[in-house]
């Protein structure tokens, strides 16, 4: 940190506010490298501070994923119901309708459930800090013959 404090003051004296801003970026990153990957993830996931969009945008998103997969059945069967009636299916499927929003806010109201999907977004968040790879990038096959 001294060191940080000394390049700032210097440059900051000298006029040159972004070289300033450039060597802390370049401290930061080296300070970055030289951490414990595996401790340090450990703790920066219980002291990691997610932006509002996070909370209320990215983590519901991962929610209703899953959701649809833990209630898949009554899925299948609220589409099965919509295909086979047509355009009565606002009339028709209303019991299936029902049966799926339940079971999906039953999900979305679990905090066991968002407190799960919120832990995957920060491991997906931290990876993509650390390799600088989306996860949609990271999941696709690699080709096996060239």
């Amino acid at each position: 940190m001294r060191l940080f404090q000394f390049l700032t003051t210097t440059d900051y004296v000298s006029g040159s506010i972004s070289r300033a801003r450039k060597l802390r970026v370049t401290l930061v990153q080296f300070c970055n490298v030289l951490r414990n990957g595996t401790a340090m993830e450990a703790a920066r996931t219980e002291e990691i501070h997610l932006r509002h969009v996070e909370t209320d945008v990215l983590i519901p998103k991962i929610m209703r994923e899953k959701a649809k997969e833990r209630c898949a059945e009554k899925v299948e069967a609220f589409n099965h119901c919509c295909k086979e009636s047509g355009f009565f299916m606002v009339f028709k499927c209303r019991e299936q309708n029902a049966a799926l929003k339940d079971c999906l806010t039953l999900q979305y109201n679990d905090t066991a459930f968002f407190e799960e999907c919120k832990q995957e977004y920060i491991q997906e968040k931290l990876e993509f800090e650390r390799t600088g790879i989306p996860s949609k990038n990271r999941k696709q096959k690699v080709p096996t013959s060239m």
